[in-house]
């Protein structure tokens, strides 16, 4: 029998450019905040899972998982280990390691934490790196950036669904306005409509301003069964599902480039497991590496009908004041995706809103979800928590 899980701490370096700060750092900081937050010690860790999509190449470092369990404190105690990859996905991917480690049973206390280092390297270097993520051979080689195929995707929805560059930017501006009262965003400045669309145009249709960009940081949580979370915190937030789904690693093998059927798949699963429909959910953190891509999230998780996604934000549906808040922590946009930690951040964020702890920028609801993407839909994972 399966146990249930919940988070008892949480830990989140700021988000941003760090040139004075190393990867060490970083990671040490959100570990260090999360176990405290948890009130356990590191004898008490059975397991660690990072999340981690390219250290070797960021910042020419591999065998991660040694690293950060020796710069933790944790290697004279030989505690287990274990780096997580999943491109942009390796934070969610890592936190649902956690979660069946401790469901099975085989663990009691699981660190679940992501780290990127991202900004040591040019841009162009970096957008080489994160290509890597999608098809080398049949995407990558032929020139197509994440940028590229994520304006495909955009170009093919406007010309299904009718979606406009105006309503794409509204996804911008909305998580923009709600990383202003995030301490921890990378960009915590208003934009607008106007500005997104003047932008530099990087792939048509999407501007510098639809596109999340590179930054560095790390989230960190700690995991429990359900039944002794209590001993750690009197605010326990419960993982009520967690799922994952794959498909093809590039866009020209799939039936329809707007949906990205392994959210599809993951969120159906999800949604079983937790005895709940969209409907139940009062928020979510949704993967918007791109403007488009929240539009598509939405409607793939099954909050809105396929096409109505810019329409909604358009309307401000999805604002933080609307009907179903989405990304109040500023999302990827805002907040900032260094990708292996982008999944645990989600987490923390939802945490934070389901124990009122996320101020200005403060929710209402009972049931979070949390949606990670890896690569343009290779991997897809979703997490819905509860008080």
């Amino acid at each position: 029998m399966a146990r249930d899980v919940a988070i008892v701490g949480i830990g989140c370096t700021p988000f941003g450019e760090f040139w004075d700060r190393s990867f060490r750092d970083i990671f040490v900081e959100a570990g260090v905040a999360a176990i405290e937050d948890a009130g356990v010690q590191g004898e008490d860790i059975d397991e660690l899972f990072v999340g981690n999509m390219s250290a070797g190449r960021f910042v020419e470092q591999e065998h991660i998982s040694s690293l950060i369990a020796d710069y933790a404190g944790l290697a004279s105690l030989h505690t287990p280990s274990t780096r997580v990859e999943a491109a942009c996905a390796s934070g969610g991917l890592a936190l649902r390691m956690g979660v069946l480690a401790i469901a099975s049973g085989h663990a009691d206390i699981v660190v679940a934490a992501g780290v990127e280092k991202m900004t040591d390297v040019s841009v162009q270097a970096a957008t080489d790196m994160l290509t890597a993520a999608a098809d080398r051979e049949w995407e990558g080689f032929a020139g197509a950036t994440f940028p590229g195929l994520y304006a495909m995707i955009a170009q093919r929805h406007i010309h299904e669904y009718g979606t406009t560059p105006e309503q794409l930017a509204s996804v911008a501006v909305k998580n923009h306005h709600n990383a202003t009262m995030n301490p921890k965003a990378q960009y915590r400045n208003e934009i607008t409509v106007e500005a997104v669309l003047r932008s530099t145009m990087i792939a048509d249709p999407l501007h510098i301003l639809d596109c999340s960009p590179l930054t560095d940081g790390s989230a960190t949580v700690v995991l429990a069964p359900a039944e002794t979370a209590r001993k750690y915190t009197d605010t326990p937030i419960f993982i009520k599902a967690s799922a994952q789904a794959s498909d093809t690693i590039s866009l020209h093998d799939r039936a329809d480039i707007t949906t990205l059927d392994a959210t599809v798949s993951a969120a159906s699963r999800a949604y079983k497991v937790a005895g709940m429909t969209p409907d139940d959910i009062d928020f979510a953190e949704v993967h918007d590496c791109f403007t488009i891509a929240e539009v598509c999230a939405i409607e793939d998780l099954g909050f809105f009908e396929k096409g109505a996604g810019g329409t909604v934000t358009e309307d401000g549906v999805t604002a933080i004041d609307g009907d179903l808040p989405v990304n109040p922590s500023g999302g990827l946009k805002a907040c900032g995706h260094p990708v292996g930690a982008t999944g645990i951040k989600q987490a923390v964020e939802i945490v934070q809103q389901l124990r009122g702890e996320a101020g200005k920028r403060q929710v209402a609801g009972e049931v979070g979800m949390a949606h990670n993407v890896g690569g343009s839909g290779g991997t897809a994972v979703v997490h819905i928590l509860t008080r």
